[in-house]
């Protein structure tokens, strides 16, 4: 069968001060009536039914997901102690699955992701899942709007298959965030593609390359999977995952994985992971102002005010970020908002929880 992971994990500290440990940006209703969460789930569910859509967080966050989302099974959640990266977060949703449906294919989706073409999303999902049926690793590629750097790069080798309109590539190499020169010219190449994050595997081959190319996670998912159904589950979990080294799949697995494609795409994909990225979601009016909440403006341009409860008024302001809640402000320009994580890191490294 065709199961659908969802990864929900992450903190999202490029959109704080709204995004907390306890209530992240998954969770939020950054984009419409529906939370990031609640949409990823609503536009998997004319493919997958909702017990077959898992979904892969920190136990801190479980409960709110969960209420956000009813009709998914409590069985789906599977739940990480800590967060230790995108490679262990699947291997152990990887051997959860592999106990229900040994011969399964999973679809690894995210959370934070807004896409504007649902329907053309699904036919892909459909595609993808017919190339990794035959032991493939299919990432799913976003053709560039821009010469980002914010984003890492597929470079797309040799094309291998048609299907629905989707052109086949195997993949040549994976590329991380480049300067600005390199983006440019891999763009206007023609031959890159954005990666999205998203992958489609069959269940025992992803665990197989994580068998090959990470070991030491291998043996600790073993040790995982071997009290699964048990009584002594959580506790074996509790006492291996803070032994298990933060890792992502791109540089665990995908970067040195064989039989890897890429399907490039253009399903109206962005990824929501500053304030910044909701200039391109969110209406702005005529002087390029998004104002959320109650806000009140003279002679300001091109700039985000997110009020929460209190009123928010500003005079001559021009490209900024500016982000009030209960407890916290931020005030960023706008080219500076991949910066606002380590806000969050001094928070951290200054033991000012209270704020995370």
């Amino acid at each position: 069968m065709y199961h659908a992971l969802i990864m929900a994990g992450g903190s999202g500290t490029r959109l704080w001060p709204l995004s907390r440990s306890n209530r992240s940006k998954q969770s939020l209703k950054l984009v419409g009536d529906r939370t990031m969460f609640q949409q990823a789930v609503d536009r998997l569910m004319p493919l997958f039914p909702p017990e077959r859509i898992c979904v892969v967080t920190r136990e801190v966050q479980s409960p709110l997901l969960a209420s956000q989302v009813p009709d998914l099974p409590v069985t789906n959640f599977i739940l990480e102690p800590i967060g230790r990266g995108t490679a262990p977060a699947i291997g152990l949703a990887a051997i959860h699955l592999r106990q229900r449906d040994p011969g399964g294919i999973m679809a690894v989706l995210t959370a934070d992701h807004f896409i504007a073409q649902p329907e053309r999303f699904l036919q892909v999902l459909r595609d993808a899942a017919l190339i990794a049926a035959d032991g493939n690793l299919v990432t799913l590629g976003i053709k560039p709007s821009s010469a980002s750097t914010g984003f890492g790069y597929i470079q797309q080798g040799k094309r291998l298959a048609d299907l629905e309109g989707f052109h086949v590539f195997h993949v040549e190499k994976f590329i991380e965030k480049p300067d600005q020169e390199t983006a440019s010219r891999m763009v206007n190449s023609g031959d890159y593609s954005w990666n999205s994050g998203m992958f489609i595997w069959r269940v025992d081959r992803i665990l197989n390359e994580i068998e090959r190319q990470m070991p030491e996670l291998f043996e600790q998912l073993s040790q995982v999977e071997a009290s699964l159904g048990k009584p002594e589950y959580a506790t074996v979990l509790s006492r291996v995952w803070p032994q298990v080294t933060q890792q992502t799949i791109d540089y665990g697995v995908m970067e040195h994985a064989s039989d890897v494609l890429v399907i490039p795409t253009d399903i109206g994909w962005t990824d929501v992971g500053s304030w910044g990225s909701l200039f391109e979601l969110l209406p702005a009016d005529q002087e390029g102002n998004i104002f959320i909440g109650p806000c009140l403006e003279i002679d300001t341009h091109n700039t985000l005010v997110f009020g929460d409860k209190r009123l928010v008024a500003t005079i001559g302001v021009q490209d900024m970020v500016i982000v009030d809640t209960e407890d916290a402000l931020l005030v960023c320009p706008k080219s500076r908002g991949q910066e606002v994580r380590e806000i969050v890191e001094k928070l951290k490294e200054n033991k000012q929880s209270k704020w995370l």
